[in-house]
């Protein structure tokens, strides 16, 4: 009887002695969940401030558009150096330092006096959103027991999600009630608490020594080569999303500035002892197809995106308040499938539950493209909503299944990079998407642009197999 309460009382004392893990993990994914939560907020809430924002600085809407771009042309284009340079400092300090860049530039954006002061803060903010997005995937993938990865990743995409559905609602209340700085000011309070929970929770990392700390010169390389990535992937992006579907001179103009600075990128990277991308590790057939897969999903994505609104108000005749709820209905799918999504990839697998995700995507983009301005109204809804739920949790599904295979495997000093090329990868998905996509869907209509996002997942399906063969 001794003995077996000596035991006890021993294990209860070590217990209590020992840190509570759960509570640990907790805060650290709650922060994490805010750190890609804000800059989806960012994204879409700045979207519907436009107008307001036209009529308070009293400048043309081409001028006012450059608010959004800047944000996205910095985030997009920033996100691998980001994620490069935090592989040789530090994911934690790189992460703290891009919450605390957010804030503080959420906190310039609210009190700027004039809309170039405002861009400029909002490339900032577009910066610490990079490394925001960027170290959020590489640190959950490192701290979470790789049988949890799924549900991890789906709680990232889920707050992804919610950004989306929130910021329209959340910034139009605001900007009523408050003005437009509000929807820049409400990002203190959370980047705030981001912040104190990073600190608090993100475990600490080992100082980097002496001999192990990257020489200027390596640094002034990478940051070249950073400078040059960013600026071409800028070029990029507004080639393919200025001049709203058409495409002229200047198109054309920017995509080959966009050829000429990444080809200067790659021979600075073919030139260096330290590159900015691991080329190596892109060998590896899962890692290209997964980027690829990653690309071409989000491009269908974005199609969803950019046609429903013109097939709800134009086909349908809804209303713009009745064609936001329908639009809202995607991102809330995939705000409360994200979760559920990663459950099911830790219990059946990465590989079989990203196939899934697939098949489900492309069963709904066929079903779209047989969409028809059936009577009653309510009939054609149910069309067009059943086959936007499907998408979504399949998309749901996919992300999860995905992101936790490409990243539980890598080694920790590529993290960083990767996740930044994941997130990349996504991003140009959703810039091809809108351009490319949706020039097609206003030339051939709905029929025609979803047959083509169906051929695009069809690509994603047969990349597939080769993944699985690599796991």
């Amino acid at each position: 009887m001794d003995t077996a309460t000596n035991t006890a009382t021993n294990t209860a004392t070590s217990l209590a002695q020992a840190p509570p893990a759960r509570p640990t993990q907790t805060g650290l994914l709650a922060s994490l969940a805010l750190c890609v939560l804000l800059p989806s907020l960012g994204t879409s809430s700045a979207n519907i401030a436009l107008p307001a924002l036209v009529e308070a600085l009293g400048a043309p809407m081409q001028q006012v558009q450059w608010v959004v771009l800047a944000y996205l042309l910095a985030s997009t284009g920033l996100m691998v150096g980001v994620g490069r340079l935090a592989d040789m400092l530090g994911h934690r300090r790189l992460l703290l330092a891009g919450v605390l860049l957010f804030t503080a530039a959420s906190a310039l954006c609210g009190l700027g006096a004039g809309l170039w002061p405002l861009v400029a803060a909002r490339a900032a903010q577009g910066l610490g959103a990079a490394a925001m997005l960027a170290l959020a995937t590489s640190l959950v993938s490192a701290a979470v027991p790789k049988a949890r990865a799924g549900r991890a990743m789906g709680l990232l995409g889920s707050m992804s999600a919610l950004g989306t559905a929130l910021g329209p609602a959340l910034g139009g209340l605001l900007i009523a009630a408050l003005g437009w700085r509000s929807i820049f000011l409400v990002n203190l309070p959370l980047g705030l608490l981001a912040l104190g929970l990073a600190w608090r929770y993100l475990p600490a990392e080992r100082a980097v020594p002496d001999s192990a700390r990257p020489r200027f010169s390596t640094l002034a390389t990478l940051l070249l080569a950073a400078l040059l990535l960013a600026l071409g992937l800028a070029a990029y992006a507004l080639a393919m999303t200025l001049g709203r579907g058409s495409f002229g001179a200047l198109n054309l103009a920017l995509l080959g500035a966009a050829a000429l600075v990444l080809t200067l990128f790659l021979l600075l990277e073919a030139h260096s002892t330290t590159a900015l991308i691991p080329w190596a590790s892109l060998r590896a057939p899962r890692l290209r197809a997964g980027l690829a897969m990653t690309a071409l999903v989000s491009t269908v994505m974005m199609a969803t995106l950019v046609a429903g609104p013109f097939y709800l108000a134009q086909t349908l005749g809804l209303d713009m308040a009745r064609t936001g709820m329908v639009m809202a209905v995607g991102p809330v799918v995939a705000a409360f499938s994200g979760v559920p999504a990663g459950r099911w990839v830790d219990r059946l697998g990465a590989a079989r539950m990203s196939i899934y995700g697939l098949a489900a995507m492309l069963a709904g983009c066929l079903a779209l493209s047989m969409v028809a301005a059936a009577a009653p109204l309510a009939l054609a809804l149910a069309g067009y909503l059943g086959p936007i739920v499907v998408i979504t949790a399949g998309y749901a599904l996919f992300q999860a299944a995905n992101n936790s295979a490409l990243m539980s495997e890598l080694a920790p000093q590529q993290r960083g990079v990767i996740s930044g090329l994941l997130n990349l990868a996504r991003n140009l998905g959703l810039i091809t998407g809108a351009s490319a996509l949706g020039a097609l869907f206003a030339v051939a209509g709905m029929r025609i642009t979803f047959v083509a996002a169906a051929a695009l997942l069809l690509l994603a399906l047969l990349l597939a197999p080769r993944r699985r063969q690599a796991n």
